[in-house]
């Protein structure tokens, strides 16, 4: 193997892209600069990509014009153009696959693709973790004694592990999301115990792994990593799942900083670290907005009630039912409208149609504001980006904590299919799987307008909503955005 040292001028490379990734989280934090952001991680990661390739170009001995001999004299190697070859090929698949999938994804499925995304990742950590074990001459990572070097065997434990379990935490995040896998929690039998013993097994045989690299200690670790990423997912609800995808987000960033050590390459730990700290400092938060608590979300819902878990029938009380043209009277005359986005929305791709109707209210001389759940849809910031694509002005968009007392001022509060993220079980039910959510207090409006399919169906956490059935509630069962085009034909 010719050992390549690599040069200022990569350092220098590496330096200016991880700049460019720092940036790109800094633009991603706001709508308003998010297109920017992208362009910044899109050059950074050209950047990083572009010198990985230059500076660890493939060299062989073979088909030395001046013969092997002469070249090994002369130290002199050539381009392996076989492997540049297989290396750029592979590139290209992926980059094609890429392309299409985004040309082709659904705004509703994009939560289903970041998860598939991070998965993908943990993989890629997995098998470079194996190659690394497998053939570790060619990583540069063996010691005098002709044994990995126990330093790169912490980093390829604790990469294995974390890409192990971000892998199989994914796939169940996806069959979940997609609809595979029931929403509720699949809480098994002393679960607790159990996966206290998974996590103290795995990390005491990474310890191990450093006095004795034997096969089996290796591959033990992989398939008890596997199996907790699965068991640590398997018991979270879909009220909890946007704080997972953040959550796997984070730690598909910390897989990939590990694999940046085995592979000496410092771009990669800088965006590992980068993604990882950013997906937990957002998990984090999220979790606080939802009055949940951190620890147990990634241990699994730990010290979560078994109550109140199953999906909960529509209850037989009664309700009122409104049409497109009382809902498009009632709005006109108010003087604020506040619109409450949800999954909803997103499957019925109702943000062009509602942003429309938005319009039209404001040339009727009404306030229109936008609520935002930080929960809301399936993954973080799900709405906002539905209502950026829809052009929906920024300034009329507001989070939770910045609307949540103008409810009690509002004339109409329009539910567009936001379940859960409005139920005041949240509040008084402490068997309900969403209790101690923060919810946005749509009922305190004088007016509820509610956008759903039928009365029989439930949100995403699987309990009924006791919005539907109060005084100052209209229930406008229809196809979302089929509901909002015909508003938006009665205010004409």
């Amino acid at each position: 193997m010719h050992e390549l040292t690599v040069s200022p001028w990569a350092s220098l490379a590496y330096l200016v892209a991880g700049v460019c990734f720092i940036l790109a989280l800094r633009g991603l934090s706001s709508p308003a600069s998010s297109q920017k952001g992208n362009r910044y991680g899109i050059i950074g990661m050209t950047i990083a990509v572009v010198t990985t390739l230059v500076t660890h170009v493939p060299m062989q001995m073979n088909g030395c014009p001046l013969g092997i001999g002469a070249c090994a004299i002369l130290d002199r190697p050539v381009v392996d153009w076989i492997t540049i070859v297989e290396i750029l090929a592979a590139i290209g698949i992926g980059a094609v696959i890429g392309l299409t999938t985004a040309r082709r994804i659904a705004m509703t499925d994009m939560p289903q693709l970041v998860a598939a995304f991070h998965s993908l990742v943990g993989l890629a950590a997995v098998l470079v973790a194996a190659a690394a074990f497998l053939n570790p001459d060619a990583f540069g990572i063996v010691g005098a004694d002709g044994t990995i070097l126990p330093v790169s065997r912490i980093e390829m434990g604790l990469g294995i592990a974390i890409g192990a379990i971000t892998f199989s935490g994914s796939v169940i995040a996806f069959l979940k999301l997609n609809g595979n896998m029931g929403g509720k929690p699949l809480l098994l039998p002393g679960r607790h115990v159990i996966n206290l013993g998974v996590l103290a097994g795995i990390i005491g045989l990474v310890a191990y792994f450093t006095v004795d690299q034997s096969p089996w200690v290796f591959w033990t670790i992989t398939g008890l990593s596997f199996a907790i990423g699965f068991l640590l997912i398997v018991p979270i609800g879909g009220a909890d799942m946007p704080v997972v995808v953040s959550m796997l987000n984070s730690y598909s960033g910390w897989a990939a900083a590990a694999m940046g050590f085995t592979l000496h390459n410092s771009a990669m730990i800088i965006t590992g670290a980068l993604v990882g700290s950013s997906g937990a400092i957002l998990s984090y938060i999220m979790c606080k907005a939802m009055n949940r608590s951190f620890i147990s979300v990634i241990a699994g819902g730990f010290g979560s009630s078994d109550a109140g878990s199953g999906p909960a029938a529509a209850a037989d009380r009664p309700w009122k039912r409104g049409s497109a043209e009382d809902a498009a009277f009632l709005m006109a005359q108010a003087e604020q409208v506040v619109i409450v986005p949800g999954y909803g929305m997103a499957v019925a791709q109702a943000q062009h149609v509602l942003r429309e109707m938005g319009d039209k209210l404001k040339a009727h001389g009404v306030r229109v504001k936008y609520a935002i759940h930080p929960v809301a849809g399936r993954m973080p910031g799900h709405m906002n980006v539905l209502l950026a694509e829809a052009n929906v002005p920024y300034d009329e968009v507001f989070e939770l904590e910045d609307i949540n007392s103008e409810f009690a001022q509002t004339d109409v509060a329009f539910v567009i299919g936001a379940n859960d993220v409005t139920n005041p079980a949240a509040k008084t039910d402490k068997s309900s799987p969403i209790y101690g959510m923060p919810i946005l207090d749509v009922e305190k409006a004088k007016t509820v307008l509610f956008i759903k399919r039928s009365m029989g169906g439930v949100g995403y956490a699987g309990v009924d909503n006791d919005v539907f059935y109060r005084d100052n509630t209209m229930m406008l069962l229809a196809d979302a955005k089929k509901m909002v085009e015909e508003i938006v034909k009665a205010l004409d």
